[in-house]
């Protein structure tokens, strides 16, 4: 979208009776191509072209968005922002992030858009590729379908401080989902990869197989007696452990004071050694970005480091009810005010592999599939349906399902150790964890 366009919307705003504004131009185009049982099931096309603004007047804010972006529309949409800010409650903490804070001058080469346009042909050749290596694993009797996606967004964000800045990335995606066994014994299992470039993508092949053999792997699941056994949560979805932290380290739950972390900052939260970091500009990240949401400079931190938690995550708004500086975590769609995210979440790796965790922790739960997470936000009381493998002596005895692991997530981190099999599979990766013992809720 033109940057003439949104520079014209905040100055329009302005005199239009705005003491500050912010215009954010959004444009969108995907194509999704699905599969199942070789035939083509769908085909989806997407385009879309947006406008959202922020205005402020004194502490009084308001938001709007719109997809009609012709002059006659955007001087309603202005028209009608400035007249629900001066309607607004006041918010003490509200304003556009600090000028001293704010990207300046080309950002970082994060390498995010690959200019490949695949054509739907390309994206269902991938689709049935992916599905028939799922259909070929010995056990599988079904298919959920396979399906290629692919998407390029860009975005900019234009401030009355004068800031201007673009951002453009591309997807890929591919899945596949199976199903192996007969009637009630049915299971299923899939996979999925998403990536900025085409090439980094795996073979569909590669795709289809792991979807294949996670569904057969999951036949004959038992349900198990309720015990405290060591659990370990498989690399493909151990960040689900993490997550609680993140909405327990965000300014906005801090302010309110409804964090289970709220009085734990500087102090050691995890096992020494144990390492998170946010990495705003990693090449090719799912994640990455040159800056924040409000146009804020950002930069790579470790928000554990050594056990300790270093920071909040914070915007400009929950920066000054906190007395603190902005951290460069802002995010946000078209319209509302800023919330908090991470980039590029890690949980750097430890020593040992998978293997070794069985072996060290003898007995117990290998989480390779969980659901229906629950969290009390207060107090970090947390229990998650899942389904595994149970392992004895170290290694894999029998499939498990219908059980539930839960505890208090200030014991759980303490005593969390992550193992060495890291793959950056999203925005937010992690080797497998191990917590010693926990309550698994089972028949």
């Amino acid at each position: 979208m033109d940057q003439n366009l949104l520079h014209d919307v905040v100055a329009a705003a302005l005199k239009a009776g705005a003491d500050a504004a912010e215009a954010v131009a959004a444009e969108r185009q995907s194509l999704s191509v699905t599969v199942r049982m070789g035939a083509l099931e769908e085909v989806e096309r997407e385009e879309s072209r947006d406008l959202g603004l922020r205005v402020f007047v004194g502490r009084r804010q308001a938001s709007v968005s719109g997809s009609d972006i012709s002059a006659p529309a955007r001087a309603r949409l202005i028209e009608r922002a400035v007249a629900m800010a001066r309607l607004a409650p006041e918010d003490p903490y509200a304003g556009l992030a600090p000028e001293e804070r704010l990207a300046r001058g080309p950002g970082p080469d994060l390498d995010l858009y690959d200019p490949a346009e695949p054509s739907a042909d390309d994206l269902e050749a991938a689709a049935r590729l992916a599905e028939a290596a799922a259909r070929a694993v010995p056990g599988v009797t079904n298919s959920d379908g396979g399906s290629a996606t692919w998407g390029a967004s860009s975005w900019r964000l234009a401030t009355s401080t004068g800031f201007d800045g673009p951002h453009r990335a591309s997807g890929f995606s591919l899945s596949a989902s199976a199903i192996a066994g007969e009637g009630s014994a049915m299971e299923r299992g899939g996979e999925g990869r998403s990536t900025r470039w085409r090439d980094d993508l795996p073979t569909a092949e590669a795709v289809g197989a792991e979807a294949g053999r996670r569904a057969v792997g999951r036949l004959g699941a038992r349900k198990i007696a309720s015990t405290v056994a060591p659990v370990i949560f498989e690399n493909r979805l151990a960040t689900s452990l993490i997550g609680p932290l993140i909405g327990a380290i965000s300014g906005p739950a801090i302010a309110r004071g409804t964090s289970f972390l709220k009085d734990k900052l500087g102090q050691a939260v995890f096992a020494s050694g144990v390492r998170i970091v946010d990495e705003p500009h990693r090449p090719r990240g799912l994640g990455s970005a040159p800056f924040d949401d409000e146009g804020v400079a950002n930069q790579a931190r470790a928000l554990i480091d050594d056990g300790v938690l270093t920071t909040w995550l914070l915007n400009s708004a929950s920066a000054r009810q906190l007395g603190l500086e902005t951290t460069g975590h802002a995010s946000r769609g078209l319209a509302g005010p800023p919330g908090v995210s991470p980039s590029n979440l890690t949980v750097r790796p430890g020593e040992r592999d998978l293997a070794a965790l069985m072996r060290d922790a003898g007995q117990g739960l290998l989480v390779t599939s969980m659901f229906g997470p629950s969290l009390n936000g207060n107090t970090g009381d947390w229990s998650v349906g899942c389904s595994g493998v149970w392992f004895e002596n170290g290694e894999a005895a029998y499939p498990v399902a219908e059980i539930t692991v839960a505890g208090n997530l200030i014991d759980i981190y303490a005593r969390l150790i992550p193992g060495s099999d890291l793959e950056l599979r999203g925005a937010a990766n992690a080797p497998s964890l191990l917590v010693d013992g926990l309550a698994i809720a089972g028949k």
